[in-house]
């Protein structure tokens, strides 16, 4: 790829822009850096949906940093077009499918969505999305709680069924050729440490770190330690 690729940040389920903002100003402006949307569009259900929508809003070159949902996105662009992804970059995801017991968690938690009842299912999940100590930080978790809350219920149930429907990524990742990154925290409970390890094992030649005191939501835990990653990663692959 001749011409420069463009960094773009991929958010979760339910996140915007929020979920990068200790993130995003650090980025090499170089790779003109700038968080996606195309899994806000309320028209588009699925994975694969949104991968073909961010690709067709971005043109070029892509290098692709995507967090849980966001990881889930970055993995299908890159199998519906390896021509165009110049690297990978994977926090707090997974390749596997849907399993039996999450789908169940997940349906249950639609009704609710679709009810109106969000904080019943939202309120607890600050146990599950973080480590235990940043449980205790009111700020941290108060900005979590506004980030998924702002979403409204049509969003989450969409986007939720949209991760129970995945696909199986890990058919396709020993293809990828280009630099991948996989970061996860060390106290992650939705997407555990060995889903990220099978990600770097699958991959070829992928870097992957495991954070300390850090949960599912690693650059709101930890965006200093994510920074100085992908920097340093951006740069070993000679993009900066």
């Amino acid at each position: 790829m001749s011409q420069s690729p463009q960094l773009l940040l991929l958010p979760g389920l339910a996140a915007d822009e929020r979920m990068w903002r200790g993130v995003l100003p650090r980025m090499p402006q170089a790779l003109r850096p700038v968080v996606a949307t195309a899994h806000q569009d309320a028209s588009l259900h699925a994975i694969e949906d949104f991968a073909a929508r961010l690709l067709a809003q971005h043109a070029g070159p892509l290098v692709l940093a995507g967090a849980s949902m966001g990881g889930m996105i970055a993995m299908e662009a890159a199998r519906q077009a390896p021509e165009r992804i110049a690297g990978l970059a994977l926090l707090g995801t997974t390749a596997r499918p849907e399993t039996p017991d999450m789908r169940a968690l997940r349906e249950a938690a639609i009704e609710l969505f679709e009810q109106g009842r969000l904080r019943e299912v939202i309120e607890p999940n600050v146990a599950l999305a973080f480590h235990p100590r940043n449980t205790a930080d009111p700020a941290l978790v108060q900005a979590y709680l506004d980030l998924v809350l702002d979403a409204g219920a049509a969003h989450l149930v969409r986007q939720n069924r949209a991760v129970i429907h995945r696909p199986d990524a890990r058919l396709h990742l020993p293809h990828i050729t280009c630099p991948v990154l996989v970061v996860c925290g060390a106290a992650d409970q939705l997407t555990p440490p060995e889903c990220s390890a099978e990600i770097a094992a699958l991959v070829p030649h992928a870097d992957h770190t495991v954070l300390a005191d850090s949960g599912h939501m690693l650059t709101m835990e930890q965006p200093d330690a994510v920074n100085h990653l992908l920097v340093q990663w951006l740069a070993r692959s000679g993009w900066i």
